[in-house]
């Protein structure tokens, strides 16, 4: 079955086809982070523009590399959420007027699934029949959470950031060291060199909680990040100097180690309380070096498989938005088709 996916939640357009919910035969992406990078973060407004005059291009690349036409596809899957409305808009409506005008099946996918299905899209990944129940580590730009995963499609949060997500707290901090935009991969390549133990930055929650504790997930599973951002802001305000050179190579180091840090012993812990097979750790932040090492340490100390998105898939596409799709198609499960964009959307159970 080969499935067409469209994605435009964010800053990223993209279209691409998949063949059974894994061989990806073409994914185009248009990325904007050159249209964004002036204001430090992504603009709502110039993101749907972009969307607007990229995505008809972008499906067609799609269908030419992957040596499809229209009349060979099968369905047409969408992010439907969550997102920016005005983003997702524009692939919803592309999506829709498509599976209309060519009669065929429209699948609304949540984003936050694509993410955790992208683990499973590389040659050597193994049987989903294999790694159930699975632990997934979501983490991206907006969101930062904690998935404990029975099989395909059934999914319970047990933890989640109650403020930054780990993303959005790379790209303030490369902000605070005016690094530039986007900030994950501007820190890594900054770090390169540097000491990561030089600064003792905070891994949220740590300390002993003092107050009422009014999140619903377990506060030894969440993340917190404003703390490390506040305490990187108040570091550098407290230098008589810009930092430079191997200073701020230690800085960025550090700061990078206490994002990653946080996030696995949230993993680690995890592993405690929860009988699991695997693993995984999707989304655009698990692009970065110093995260992926402490996960690979963390499932040759325990044991535990760990199972890594191809690097090509772990920022926004639309791969694994068709892959996801397929495997609603797979298990029989009714197939979600909106009416309407949900730019909240939360991951719950298919139906």
């Amino acid at each position: 079955m080969k499935i067409l996916g469209l994605e435009s939640s964010c800053d990223e357009t993209a279209a691409a086809i998949v063949e059974d919910g894994r061989k990806v035969l073409s994914n185009a992406i248009y990325s904007q982070i050159a249209k964004h990078r002036p204001y430090g973060g992504v603009v709502p407004e110039i993101a749907s523009r972009n969307h607007v005059a990229k995505l008809p291009a972008i499906i067609e690349d799609a269908l030419e590399s992957a040596g499809e036409t229209y009349d060979s596809i099968d369905a047409i899957a969408v992010t439907y959420g969550p997102g920016l409305a005005s983003s997702l808009l524009i692939g919803f409506s592309a999506a829709k007027t498509l599976a209309q005008r060519l009669n065929k099946p429209l699948i609304g996918v949540n984003h936050h699934e694509g993410h955790l299905h992208s683990v499973f899209m590389k040659e050597d990944a193994p049987s989903e029949d294999t790694v159930f129940p699975m632990l997934g580590l979501l983490v991206s730009g907006g969101d930062s959470s904690m998935v404990l995963m029975r099989g395909v499609g059934q999914y319970e949060i047990i933890g989640s950031t109650i403020d930054d997500a780990s993303g959005e707290a790379l790209d303030k901090g490369a902000a605070i060291l005016k690094l530039g935009y986007p900030g994950g991969p501007i820190i890594q390549k900054t770090a390169e060199g540097g000491d990561p133990k030089a600064i003792r930055f905070p891994r949220g929650l740590d300390s002993v909680d003092r107050g009422k504790w009014v999140y619903k997930y377990d506060r030894d599973l969440c993340f917190s990040f404003s703390g490390l951002k506040t305490s990187l802001l108040t570091h550098v305000k407290n230098l008589d100097h810009e930092p430079v050179g191997q200073e701020l190579k230690d800085i960025a180091a550090s700061y990078q180690e206490a994002v990653a840090d946080a996030l696995t012993q949230r993993v680690e812990r995890a592993f405690g309380r929860f009988e699991i097979k695997s693993f995984s750790c999707a989304g655009g932040v698990s692009l970065n070096k110093v995260l992926r090492e402490k996960l690979t340490s963390l499932s040759e100390k325990t044991g535990v498989p760990l199972l890594l998105c191809p690097p090509s898939l772990c920022t926004d596409n639309a791969a694994m938005i068709a892959g996801a799709a397929y495997e609603k198609v797979r298990l029989g499960k009714d197939l979600i088709e909106p009416n309407d964009v949900n730019p909240n959307l939360r991951l719950a159970d298919w139906v």
